[in-house]
């Protein structure tokens, strides 16, 4: 028989759960838009994100009119300029943990690695004869990806480091099948990305699992093109035939994201539950938008900017439902953008009706 003690607990923690259950449904039905453009720079894009650390670029008066590879936390007065000495410019394009990517020119392309300073950089550039330049667009733990080319091989490959250019593994797949290829995102031991057919001419979306024998071809049958570009757990997203794209490991699996009423969309980023991308709607102009694993889920981010901004883009979406991109103001510039969940009125009462209810009770379990 449980004693009083056990059945008070379970029946505040009946609470919880319910509570949390509903809150869950009740879902997030609004976003608070934050411009991170940084004082002193004209126009801005914010490329990736991960916990509370965002990445993109920028320039302005600050940066002497060139592109600056840019860290933030959360706020425009948090930017960090990462532009490392020597280098003319440089974009970054991912975040991960502490660590942030990207790629700069000091009369080459190089992949760069960050730890949160401009002097922390590391040169990812593969080293040998083979290749001379690269670039590198997503980390997951301590693993980058991008891409090289140079005097041996003056095709693109899709690339995989280790923290360090001599980590370098080659994942163009062997043989024939592809001439090109391109690594975009990573998430664990898998990573994606795009190879250029020899038979057709056209971009496959690609993924692999850390070598360029593991590749999976993604394009869906009956699609003449396709690209992946970011991917969290078991999914990846991209775009095919124009239209966003979701996978789940496989060609067959693919979902079609493609909202009614835009003309064109692309997925660029995925938390594992939800994805991100923009669609270009009737007017032309270009809408930042959110789906949660279907066509018809999607919510169109735009309505939550400020009127003077005219089109948008979302780029990357993290675990805690936080998404970056970049807004196009009337005045011709971008300005990166933060977009935050905010939970629904019904949300709040809840989990605050839960936590009422914890309080009034916490004493009588201490005196059982």
């Amino acid at each position: 028989m449980k004693t009083n003690h056990q059945q008070l607990r379970m029946a505040l923690f009946a609470v919880v759960v319910l509570v949390a259950g509903t809150a869950s449904q009740a879902g997030v039905v609004s976003y608070i838009a934050i411009d991170l453009n940084p004082s002193g720079f004209n126009g801005s894009i914010a490329n990736g994100i991960s916990g509370t650390q965002q990445v993109g670029h920028g320039s302005g008066s600050a940066t002497g009119g060139d592109e600056h590879a840019l860290l933030w936390n959360g706020s425009t007065a948090s930017f960090v300029d990462l532009n490392p000495s020597g280098f003319n410019f440089s974009f970054a394009q991912g975040t991960s943990g502490t660590q942030q990517v990207g790629w700069g020119y000091d009369g080459h392309y190089h992949a760069l690695l960050w730890n949160g300073s401009a002097a922390s950089y590391v040169d990812l550039t593969p080293s040998g004869s083979f290749f001379y330049e690269s670039y590198a667009y997503g980390i997951s733990g301590t693993q980058q990806v991008g891409l090289a080319w140079g005097s041996g091989y003056g095709n693109h490959h899709a690339m995989l480091w280790n923290g360090s250019a001599a980590s370098y593994v080659d994942l163009n797949p062997s043989g024939s099948f592809f001439r090109e290829s391109y690594a975009y995102g990573i998430s664990g031991t898998q990573q994606v990305g795009s190879g250029l057919s020899s038979a057709s001419g056209m971009m496959h979306a690609l993924l692999w699992n850390g070598s360029a024998a593991s590749y999976v071809d993604l394009n869906p049958s009956g699609f003449y093109e396709s690209v992946a570009f970011g991917i969290s757990g078991t999914q990846q997203v991209g775009v095919g035939n124009g239209h966003a794209m979701l996978w789940k490991g496989s060609a067959a699996s693919y979902v079609d994201l493609h909202p009614s009423g835009f003309l064109w969309s692309c997925a660029q980023g995925t938390s594992g539950t939800q994805q991100v991308g923009w669609g270009q709607a009737t007017g032309g102009n270009e809408h930042a938008l959110l789906w949660n694993g279907s066509a018809d889920s999607f919510v169109d981010l735009q309505q939550f900017l400020s009127s003077d901004f005219i089109s948008s883009q979302a780029l990357g979406i993290a675990g805690n439902g936080n998404i970056v991109g970049y807004a196009y103001d009337s005045s011709g510039y971008n300005h990166a953008i933060l977009w935050e969940p905010v939970p629904e009125p019904a949300t709040l009462l809840l989990l605050g009706l839960g936590a009422g209810i914890l309080r009034r009770n916490a004493h009588k379990v201490g005196r059982l």
